[in-house]
């Protein structure tokens, strides 16, 4: 063997085995080693409970040296790593050298090296070690945590080290044989297991002006928040709040910020959202959070910087989804409004002073942000008046217009495009609540002028990359639509300012022209042309319900439109791509815009609107049969519509008395109601009674809510199928078969049906009404009914009584009544005249006041009155 051969096997050799040396000096042996284990490359592992006793012992000279001695042959034997079986001893070692650290310094080495050695993966003789060492090993790492306590920072350090290599595990130095590494992932289980983390959250209270120490440990909690199990740990030990009111603390280095914004962001996401929010909802987190974040936004000159201050406008934007988050109260609110409205707003306030936003991503992002986090806020009612102060729609505004020419702006054009609808659907949610300010800043003309840009055939080059921008690349869609939903808001209202100003500056005309070129340019970006078609008639139907000269505006171009949505093909009902929704929106105009308004009635009529609308009946989609029937019912009013009712024939040539009487029968079916195989009524004590009804028990309800009667009325259409055939007279309908006269008999009697329960309520009143005469006026009958009624008081008491009480009997003998009587005084008011009315004087019970009519007044002497024994004379 060469001599470099030679020293490479000696390097290889485990400390503790035999090695052959030239060297006359002896090397100090740990442990007795054979010549196999030698050949083996392993170790015969050292007593543990011999060093344990000598670390106990307090009582002889020279100890401390043979204790620190014994230690350090300890590392020289495991300097490769610890076996799992030996690990609690080790770790009992370990304390024992923490807990004499106070009064010997020097053991501080001692248990630095031994953490040292902790860092290492453990080590395994068989399989079932990781398992069978499981709690020792949970107990030991758990340990970790308590060395803390002890106020010495390298020690605090080495632990951090420590427990930041269960991450970053290094393979041991050299192979033992007999032993194989534990699983990489297997201390940081056992770290679940022992509950590591949530004393390293506790540790943080006991560094508050240790930095170095703080940011070690912040870089442990950091490790291990990414564990659901070490996540709820930590949200025990309120480590949310814990680590948001120290964001703000001095450090050079700026890791204090970075850690505890990524633990934050951890904890949000791998535990109870409500429980970190309810945490960090007080005011000292959300002064911290706002005096980080104003730092941030006017120092932030890295991309990093950029970076981290829109993390912390996250997890604020999380945090005011709480509403007891004192927003308002930590003035975050303000300074936020403030600095999403200062591009836009001029302000004199020296926060924002030579601040500029750059086309960067970040601050990209950041606008976006400020837009959502003010959006949350407004839910807030007290923050409106600040929404107003810092003229927020104003801002919002400025980009509700066509985009100027040659004009220089510091977005570029897809980002300028992404806030333009970013904004007006922010619009969309604050102008509702800001009505006064909309109209100051002619919001209605602003909007409509944009709209008028979108339908124009001015070029413009959508982007469409963004949410707001779906299906809006290469055209104006997106634009219009957000537009269109900001107009609905704000006739959703049913302000008649805003909807009075509104048909003044031509929305009808205009809106009904949007939708007509709509129609003409056949676009391929089918969602989104549904979407603005549907938005077009909801608000029409707003600012025309009830209105007839606005009606009278909508015209026949706006019936021409509504018509025209009806031939829609049915197949595309289900296409899913909003056709139900525009077929809904169509109903309600008809509803809102034709209805009351006799020329558009007779116009729908001739432009056979009637028969669209059995056409859309006839389809049998439950959903839009109410509303149909709804529909026909009030067009049933106009003398011309019966004609055309009976004029209608569907496929194989069914009339609309026949589907009508379908229709009635498939929702009797649905709702359970009895009848034979003919259509015949079985229970004709119950003709109408339903198995929902049946089966549903007695509830109170507070009397602002509809009866369940009335309820069954307005859900189900038998009532609306009566009226309609009530309108055609029941007689002459053309196109019945033998059961469907037999279900037409039970729809002519549909009132008769439900005056019956009346009937019965009369019955009984009357039944009660000739019980009390007959107790009246003779007196066995009286005796008969007392004696049932106190058979039945009896049977309802309680039998067993509870021991040592007393019973007191509430009854009279004697009483013939059945009227329940029993010891009662009854208490009456006394009479206004006595008391003089509202304006008497209250300090009643120390005055003597004169009756003398009217108010009571006060007198000058005063004088006390026994208690009297009479009753007061009138």
């Amino acid at each position: 063997m060469s001599t470099r051969e030679a020293a490479a096997t000696t390097e290889a050799q485990e400390p503790g085995s035999r090695i052959k040396s030239s060297s006359p000096r002896q090397i100090p042996v740990v442990g007795v080693v054979t010549e196999d284990e030698e050949a083996q490359h392993t170790f015969k592992p050292m007593d543990l409970n011999r060093v344990i006793k000598l670390l106990e012992e307090t009582d002889k000279d020279d100890l401390e040296e043979k204790q620190i001695k014994s230690v350090k042959k300890l590392m020289e034997c495991y300097q490769n790593g610890f076996p799992l079986r030996d690990l609690a001893q080790i770790f009992k070692i370990l304390n024992l050298c923490a807990g004499k650290i106070e009064n010997q310094p020097r053991f501080i080495e001692s248990a630095y090296n031994i953490l040292k050695l902790c860092g290492l993966p453990f080590l395994k003789k068989k399989a079932s070690d990781e398992i069978t060492y499981a709690e020792d090993t949970a107990n030991s790492i758990a340990l970790l945590g308590d060395l803390m306590k002890i106020p010495s920072s390298e020690l605090r350090i080495q632990i951090c080290k420590c427990i930041v290599d269960f991450y970053h595990a290094e393979p041991p130095k050299k192979h033992i044989t007999g032993y194989q590494q534990a699983s990489s992932s297997y201390k940081i289980q056992m770290a679940e297991v022992g509950g590591l983390a949530k004393t390293m959250v506790l540790s943080l209270a006991l560094l508050e002006n240790q930095l170095v120490e703080k940011l070690w440990v912040l870089k442990v909690l950091q490790h291990l928040s990414t564990s659901e199990v070490n996540c709820t740990l930590m949200m025990e030990a309120q480590a949310a709040s814990g680590i948001c009111v120290h964001l703000n603390d001095p450090d050079p280095s700026g890791q204090l910020l970075f850690r505890s914004s990524e633990i934050l962001w951890n904890l949000l996401e791998k535990t109870s959202k409500e429980e970190i929010i309810q945490q960090l909802s007080n005011l000292e987190c959300l002064l911290t959070l706002k005096e980080v974040f104003k730092n941030l936004f006017m120092r932030s000159f890295s991309h990093y910087d950029r970076q981290l201050r829109n993390d912390i406008l996250v997890i604020t934007t999380i945090i005011a989804q709480n509403p007891g988050a004192p927003m308002i109260e930590s003035g975050f609110t303000r300074d936020l409004i403030l600095f999403a409205t200062f591009n836009e707003v001029k302000s004199q306030n020296p926060l924002i002073k030579g601040l500029k936003l750059s086309n960067c991503y970040e601050d990209f992002e950041l606008k976006k942000l400020l837009f959502n986090i003010i959006v949350i806020l407004s839910k807030d009612l007290p923050t409106v008046q600040l929404l107003i102060d810092g003229k927020v729609l104003l801002a919002l505004f400025t980009y509700v217009k066509k985009p100027e020419k040659h004009k220089i702006i510091e977005w570029s054009a897809a980002q300028y495009e992404e806030l333009q609808l970013h904004a007006i659907a922010t619009l969309s949610s604050l102008a509702p609540l800001l009505i006064e300010e909309y109209m100051l800043y002619q919001g209605n003309a602003r909007v409509l002028a944009f709209l008028e840009w979108c339908e124009s055939e001015e070029a413009f080059f959508s982007h469409g990359n963004s949410f707001h921008g779906t299906g809006g690349r290469g055209n104006k869609f997106a634009q219009m639509r957000y537009s269109l939903r900001l107009l609905r808001a704000m006739v959703y209202l049913e302000d008649e300012t805003i909807n009075e100003d509104l048909c003044e500056k031509g929305t009808i005309q205009q809106l009904t022209g949007i939708f007509k070129n709509i129609i003409k340019s056949n676009d391929k970006e089918e969602a989104i042309v549904l979407e603005i078609q549907s938005d077009i008639l909801l608000i029409l139907s707003g600012l025309c319900e009830d209105h007839v000269p606005r009606k009278e505006i909508f015209g026949t171009e706006g019936v021409d439109i509504i018509l025209h949505v009806m031939k829609t093909d049915p197949k595309k009902l289900q296409s899913g791509l909003g056709y139900n929704v525009l077929l809904f929106s169509t109903l309600d105009s008809i509803w809102c815009c034709i209805l009351g308004c006799y020329p558009l009635e007779d116009y729908f009529l001739e432009k056979e609107g009637i028969f669209l609308l059995l056409d859309l009946l006839a389809l049998n989609q439950k959903k839009f049969c109410n509303l149909i029937l709804g529909i026909m019912v009030e067009f049933c009013d106009n003398p011309k519509t019966t004609a055309h009712v009976n004029a209608w024939r569907g496929k194989k040539g069914q009339t609309a008395a026949s589907l009508l009487i379908k229709l009635w029968r498939k929702e009797e079916e649905e709702l359970g109601v009895k009848r034979d195989k003919h259509g015949k009524i079985i229970d004709t004590k119950k003709p109408l009674f339903t198995s929902f009804q049946e089966e549903q028990k007695i509830i109170p309800l507070p009397a602002n809510c509809p009866t369940i009667a009335v309820m069954d009325v307005a859900e189900n259409i038998r009532a609306k199928i009566y009226a309609v055939l009530g309108k055609l007279d029941f007689e002459n309908l053309p196109g019945l078969s033998a059961e469907d006269f037999v279900t037409l008999c039970i729809i002519h009697r549909y009132l008769d049906f439900k005056i019956q329960a009346t009937h019965k309520q009369r019955e009984l009143a009357n039944k009660s009404w000739q019980n009390f005469l007959a107790r009246t006026s003779n007196a066995k009958t009286l005796k008969k009914a007392k004696r049932l009624q106190e058979k039945a008081i009896e049977s309802s008491r309680y039998n067993e009584q509870p021991p040592n009480t007393i019973f007191h009997q509430t009854d009279i003998k004697g009483l013939n009544t059945t009227v329940l009587s029993g010891r009662v005084v009854t208490v009456e008011s006394t009479p206004a005249r006595l008391m003089g009315g509202p304006l008497a004087d209250t300090d009643i019970a120390l005055k003597k006041l004169p009756i003398r009519g009217g108010a009571l007044q006060r007198v000058k002497a005063v004088k006390t009155v026994d208690e009297p024994k009479k009753s007061i004379p009138t």
